[in-house]
């Protein structure tokens, strides 16, 4: 009962924080509701960044990766800060001068109609079946384990996971849809605060709980961790490494382009920068996002080398949902039951973050993309809401049932999204620097790109060939191929004028002064991590 009540304490405390900073601002318009009026502080950028980021599937698919493998996977999170800083100084410039709401609303800018609407086609689908229902899944294993109900209620593992997911996409979709992404946002923040205290929370016990294998407390245990099993914390694979490991070559290839898709491109990452007060604050959010993806290792990868050391000789070290399974068997073994009813919060408001996150810019993209020009060219602001709030209910509840399916894939809850991401991120990265770094290129090539990219990839995931490099030099291959193409279409048929951004005034563009200063600062501490974990440092 107590496990139920903090969890409910501090759920509850997140919602009314989140109503009580929201509880005047106008959600009957366009900007209000989509992009909170542009008016978020660098801080909340920041945290809401992180939270739409950091989420269940990350600390159960991550960790789970780690678990496998060794210290590698700690690039998803450290070299992320490179991707970061791009997006402080070469992309959100532009994005705001222009004033852009979505990233296919910057293609119908740039390009045409047909290339907005095909990208925007693209996310939805994405998003509503591949990131929202493992959002939900991957929450509901860690909290199916915590509150064990498929035990109390007598339940199969499938229906147990079933409703958490039932109940979890249930609230997350209440912020979402009713809320716009002001109440997201805010909720992101307070959450964020939680999760840093929970996240770090786990390690550390993780850490004294090794401590105690050899008669002693932490200190002891930080010496278990580096010197039991040394081989797991390089972070340098070797180049013929294959997930869950990242090959040390990818570190500035196939990872930089695939964290430069998901930081500068992604809609439901992008949105959060889009509504900054200026370009300072924005420039802010970002950077002080990039230091903390470089922390996000104690949270996100450590404590799956801590579950190995622990229960290695317990269950199987095989990437899928064994491996997936470390991180809520570590939380159980080392939290004290006093605390494990606010981790369980701090999870659910984790799930809550990157769900209701997802689910607004999907409800934004097709309102503002779609439903508005295709259907509907007059719609006024409210129609507009109520048809965002409409379509948001529907994706909803689609990914409520499609989520339980997810733990009939059994190559790793990380694995899986990243892989299926494989289709469409680099046309979408390609699209969004040619449209924005060179001036002639014509709107034939994303119509080109896209499904070349698309079929090229498929026949990747079925040839023995491919099959034997990690995914992300494929992915790092067909970014080359659709450069290549987008260079021939510029040179065969270039633009007829040059395209140059219009400046709308919608927010103040200069930039953070000490802005700089900080991102040479984010380089240098990853730089500093990834020596720490090398055979340089403590690693073997």
């Amino acid at each position: 009962m107590f496990v139920a009540a903090t969890f409910l304490a501090f759920t509850i405390l997140v919602a009314v924080i989140s109503w009580w900073k929201t509880r005047d601002e106008d959600l009957s318009t366009k900007e209000g509701y989509f992009l909170a009026g542009r008016g978020l502080p660098g801080i909340v950028i920041a945290g809401s960044l992180m939270m739409t980021n950091l989420s269940a599937e990350q600390l159960v698919g991550t960790n789970g990766q780690s678990f496998a493998g060794n210290m590698s996977p700690m690039a998803f999170e450290v070299t992320s800060s490179f991707a970061l800083v791009m997006l402080a100084f070469l992309f959100l410039p532009r994005f705001l001068k222009g004033g852009i709401t979505t990233i296919p609303e910057f293609f119908e800018q740039r390009f045409d109609t047909t290339t907005k609407r095909l990208f925007s086609v693209l996310f939805l689908i994405a998003y509503i079946f591949t990131m929202l229902p493992v959002i939900l899944y991957s929450g509901a294993v860690v909290l199916e384990q915590i509150f064990d109900v498929s035990g109390l209620f007598h339940l199969s593992r499938f229906a147990a996971i079933a409703i958490v997911c039932l109940a979890t996409g249930v609230v997350g979709a209440i912020y979402a849809i009713f809320g716009g992404l002001k109440a997201v946002a805010v909720s992101d923040t307070v959450n964020g605060i939680g999760l840093l205290i929970g996240g770090i929370m786990v390690p550390v016990l993780g850490i004294i709980a090794l401590g105690a294998l050899d008669g002693g407390g932490f200190l002891t245990g930080i010496e278990h961790f580096i010197t039991a099993t040394p081989e797991k914390l390089n972070a340098w694979s070797p180049a013929n490494a294959l997930p869950p490991e990242v090959p040390w070559p990818l570190l500035l290839t196939g990872m930089l382009v695939n964290n430069l898709f998901y930081w500068a491109t992604n809609q439901s990452i992008i949105q959060r920068s889009l509504a900054g007060r200026n370009l300072a604050e924005s420039q802010k959010g970002a950077i002080w996002a990039g230091f903390f993806k470089i922390l996000d290792a104690s949270i996100l990868v450590i404590p799956g080398i801590i579950a190995f050391q622990l229960f290695a000789d317990k269950m199987s070290t095989q990437v899928g949902a064994s491996a997936d399974a470390s991180y809520p068997m570590l939380i159980l073994a080392v939290v004290p039951k006093p605390l494990l009813g606010f981790l369980a919060a701090v999870m659910f408001g984790a799930i809550l973050s990157s769900f209701n996150s997802v689910l607004n810019s999907s409800i934004t993209i097709f309102t503002l993309d779609l439903y508005q020009p295709i259907v509907e060219p007059k719609a006024d602001a409210k129609r507009l809401v109520h048809v965002g709030k409409v379509f948001g209910t529907i994706i909803a509840v689609a990914s409520i049932i499609i989520a339980p399916f997810i733990m009939y894939f059994g190559t790793g809850i990380m694995n899986f999204i990243n892989e299926c991401w494989g289709f469409f991120p680099m046309p979408l990265l390609v699209t969004v620097l040619f449209g924005l770094f060179n001036k002639y290129s014509p709107s034939i090539a994303p119509k080109i790109v896209v499904p070349v990219h698309m079929v090229l990839y498929g026949l990747s995931k079925v040839s023995p060939f491919c099959q034997r490099f990690h995914y992300l030099y494929v992915v790092f291959a067909l970014f080359l191929v659709d450069v290549l193409i987008y260079w021939v279409c510029t040179k065969v048929a270039p633009r007829s004028e040059a395209y140059e951004i219009t400046d709308v005034h919608a927010v103040d563009l200069t930039p953070w002064k000490q802005g700089k200063i900080f991102a040479i600062l984010a380089v240098v501490v990853t730089i500093g991590a990834y020596l720490l974990f090398s055979p340089l440092g403590i690693a073997k």
